[in-house]
This record gives C-alpha cells, structure tokens and sequence, in this order.
C-alpha cells in the first residue's frame, strides 16, 4: 500500500482553538470526575465574585444554591453583589476562554488565566448540552441584562442564543445559572468544605450557601474592612526571561535602551540603568528594537548581576495574622489559635508572602489520634485537591512536630493530634503545578519560608501546651493534698492532745502559696 505524500499529509493540517483543545482535555482544567467537576463549577464563580467585589472596593456578598436535577445533573446558581458587567463584555467574559484582565497584571488576584468561568460554561454544554444563563446590573440606575449563551469551540467564540433586558428588580451585581454533570459528596472534597474554607480565608465576605440535600449554611463575615486592594507592577529584572526580554524590546515604546529599561521595569532607576548598559556593552542611546540577538544576551545577564533591589511588595495582599485567627475562630471551636506571618521574599522576579495559622483543642479534641487537618490556600483560595505534590505539604512533612507537642510517626510526614494547620501563599503569579491550579510547585525559596512560617506558629502552640501541662500537674498535685491532708490533721490533733478542731482551708492555701513562690523563685535563677 503506497504511503501518503506530504502534499495530502498537508490537507489534514488545521489550526486547534483553544476551546476545542479544552473540549477533549478537560482533565487539564479540574473536570476529570463529577465530584470534583461540582467543585471546581462552584469555585470559578466564587474566585470571580470575591475577586469583582474586592476590586470595586465592595465588602462581598455571595449567594449559591445546588439544586439537584436528579441522573447527576446539577443547576448551580451564583448570585454576587459585585460592580456587574458592561453589556458589551458579557458573551466573551462567558463564553471565550482564555479572555479576561488578570493574565497580563502583575498583582495578586484568585483567577490569572482567563479560563475557569467560561471553561464551566463549557463543561455545562459538554456534559448536559444546557447553555449558561448570564445576567448582570452594574448599578441602581442602569439596565438589568441576561444573555443565554453556549461556546462555539471551533472559533472560541461566544454562541449567543437569546439577549433580554429584564424589568427592574434584580440587584445589582451578576448573576450565573448552570446546569452541569457532577456528584455531590459531604466529606473533604466538597463544595460544602471548600465554601467553609473560602469563609475561614476571607472573613470580610458573607457566603449564604444551599446545598443539594436542602440544608443551609449562613457564613457570615467577622470583618467590616476589606484587605488593602493589591497595586500593579512592572516585571523585575530578576525574573524575565530572554524570550519575554526580546519581545519587550521590540514592541517598546521607549527611543532609547536607558529609557527602556526605567521604564519597563521594576526597581531599575538611571543609575541602575546606565550599570547595566556599561556592563551589556550596549550603546544606551541605541534604539531598543535595532537590538541585535548578541546584545539582547548581554544585556540580560547584566541585568542579573546589577544589584537591584527587591520588587515592591503593594502588589500583594495577604491574609494578615490577625485575619487568620479571626476566620479560624469564626468557624472552629478550638481551645486555643495562633497566627504568624513572614516577611514578603521572591522567587523568580515574583513577590510572594506566607502566613500561616493553628487552631488547637476544643471541638477538635475527639481527633486526637488522628491526622492533623491541614488546609491549603493560593491567593486566598481553597486547594483540595493533588496535595501530595504541593510545596507546602513539602514543607508542612520536612517539620519536626514532636518539638512542639504533636505526634509524627516515622518522624516525617503529616503530624497528628486535634489540631488545623492553615497556610496561605500569596504572589503575583503562583506557580500552579496544572492548568487547574490545586497544587503549588516545590520551589525552594516558597517551600523554605513554609517551613518557617510553620515553626513560627508552632513555637506558640508549644508554649500553650507546656502551660497546660504544668496546669495539668498542679491540679493533680492539690487533688493529692486535698486527699491526705484531713489525714494527717486528724492524727496531728490527736498526737497533740488538744483537742481543738483545726480548718484544711487554710493549710492548704499556706502550702499551695509557698510552692508558687518556690517556683517562682526558681525560674528567676532559670533567666
């Protein structure tokens, strides 16, 4: 049989949009079964509800419902109370993935890619053919409108099938109604745990949650003030790559190298500029465009020997300490939480911040034997799932626990005890291990200040554990005198003779007092 010729071979050679990529690969994007696919719905539209919210300075107000259809099929509905949407970016925003304004802005938001709301609106239409329901507000005064849309993955295009201006009587905000394939469990992997979760990390936003089997959760916030709203920046120096260097130097702006390299980058001043074209060997009056491959080299790698100060950290917006404890307190009943949090550091170019919280005791006591609960976040998002290959169970297994009161068989590993570890990574760019963002890669910069966020919290649970000990033993060293004293009163009297009726009460506060100053004399020899 003869074999086909390049000119034939050649027919079958078509562009791949990227809605039909996703189409056959969902996988890629946290639909790889029903339960998780009802998840990762659910936190889409969630990411862009707190995100909206926060960056139109509005303290969040969420509503969502799952209304079971019955053979798998799900209608989850999500109501914000956010700035609403233009009429003009409806169907893209939708119905077009990898469309959207975080991916080209270096500062911290949940969503970066442009992909997870409208790849929902695909999985609906893949699984149940329904199309999403879209409808928005942007304020009192404005029109309310509602699209019903599908995407067409061959153009990665928005298919709108019918356009509506409702009546007045829908609040502003945006509203997003899709029916799905999925699985509802009520264990870890749950929208019922991921939306505690998402309420424990942002105790600013008020969550009213219906779950499929009719109950109602009222996650109510504990804050009146949302977090600092994250400021852009420009790329540093220490991060770019030869790739991003050369495409920056043919589209700038800029006349002249000097110019260009204050101007696009971060923490680069004419001082700094003037060193690395000294160092490049470049004219720094050439033109950034006319640069030739040679030059374009040198003057990266001068720009990775310049002494250049650390990216500002006003793009970031953490979860502080006190938030924390605050969302911990919120919905644990613990006996006992702590906080911590690091410093901002870099990796690659990228600012990042670690914060990290303990709850311990208290309604957790009945795990006691059990593994720890430990809950993972990315820019204040839940991750539930693909921890084994996270940089902070990494970091969370490379802890020595036994040091600060909870057991660790093997002495590595996930400790146990009643307690929560919560840890939070923020940064302009998180470096999701998948598409689906549930896991952080294992850099070593991100995983060594883990570890230290870890230990900074732990050595406070330490000494909440070593002064209920010691309350521990002093209860069951008063119990000992409470037992023996009547005793030995008893014979005392009759040995001397007197006959007069002596009080326990007093003795034994004498006794108790004596001791504490005993030992608090000791512990001034201690320091």
């Amino acid at each position: 049989m003869p074999g086909r010729t390049a000119e034939e071979m050649a027919m079958d050679q078509k562009e791949i949009s990227v809605a039909e990529f996703f189409e056959k690969n969902r996988h890629l994007l946290g639909f790889d079964n029903p339960a998780k696919a009802l998840i990762t719905v659910v936190k889409e539209g969630v990411d862009n509800a707190l995100d909206a919210c926060e960056e139109a300075g509005k303290l969040p107000h969420l509503k969502v419902n799952i209304d079971d259809l019955g053979d798998n099929k799900y209608e989850i509905t999500l109501k914000d109370n956010g700035p609403g949407i233009v009429k003009e970016q409806m169907p893209s925003i939708f119905g077009k993935l990898l469309y959207g304004s975080k991916f080209h802005s270096r500062k911290q938001s949940r969503g970066q890619q442009g992909i997870g709301i409208s790849a929902s609106v695909l999985y609906a239409q893949l699984t149940t053919g329904r199309p999403a329901i879209i409808t928005s507000r942007t304020d009192e005064n404005s029109e309310t409108k509602r699209f019903k849309l599908k995407i067409d993955t061959i153009k990665n295009e928005p298919e709108i099938l019918k356009e509506e201006e409702l009546e007045d009587g829908f609040e502003p905000g945006t509203e997003i109604k899709i029916i799905v394939e999925g699985k509802y469990l009520q264990r870890y992997h749950s929208v019922d745990e991921y939306l505690k979760q998402t309420a424990i990390a942002n105790p600013y936003a008020h969550i009213e949650y219906s779950n499929p089997e009719g109950e109602y959760f009222n996650f109510e916030r504990v804050v009146d003030e949302l977090p600092p709203e994250p400021q852009e920046i420009k790329p540093h120096p220490y991060g770019v790559e030869l790739g991003v260097l050369s495409r920056m130097l043919k589209g700038a702006d800029s006349n002249k190298i000097l110019s260009f390299l204050q101007k696009e980058f971060t923490r680069i001043g004419r001082t700094s500029a003037e060193e690395i074209c000294t160092l490049a060997e470049v004219d720094p009056d050439k033109t950034p465009g006319k640069l030739k491959h040679a030059e374009q080299e040198r003057l990266l790698k001068a720009m990775q020997k310049v002494k250049i100060q650390r990216p500002p950290t006003d793009c970031l917006s953490p979860i502080s300490a006190q938030l924390i404890e605050d969302g911990l307190k919120k919905e644990i009943n613990a006996e006992f939480v702590t906080a911590s949090s690091r410093d901002p550091e870099v990796y690659r170019g990228n600012p990042f911040q670690v914060s990290c919280g303990i709850a311990y005791g208290g309604e957790l006591e009945q795990k006691e034997n059990e593994k720890v609960k430990v809950m993972r976040y990315a820019n204040k998002v839940p991750l539930l799932y693909q921890s084994s290959s996270c940089a902070i169970t990494k970091a969370l297994e490379k802890t020595d626990w036994k040091r600060y009161g909870l057991e660790q068989p093997g002495g590595n590993g996930t400790p146990k005890g009643p307690a929560v570890i919560f840890v939070h990574l923020c940064s302009t760019w998180v470096p999701f291990t998948s598409e689906s963002k549930e896991s952080i890669a294992r850099y070593p910069k991100i995983v060594k200040e883990v570890k230290l966020a870890l230990q900074e919290a732990a050595r406070d649970l330490r000494r909440h554990l070593s002064k209920k000990q010691r309350g521990k033993k002093e209860k069951r060293r008063k119990k000992i005198f409470s037992n023996y004293m009547p005793l030995v009163l008893e014979n005392a009297v009759e040995l001397s003779g007197e006959g007069k009726e002596l009080s326990i009460d007093p003795i034994m506060q004498r006794v108790i007092d004596e001791e504490l100053v005993e030992k608090a004399d000791q512990g001034d020899e201690d320091e």
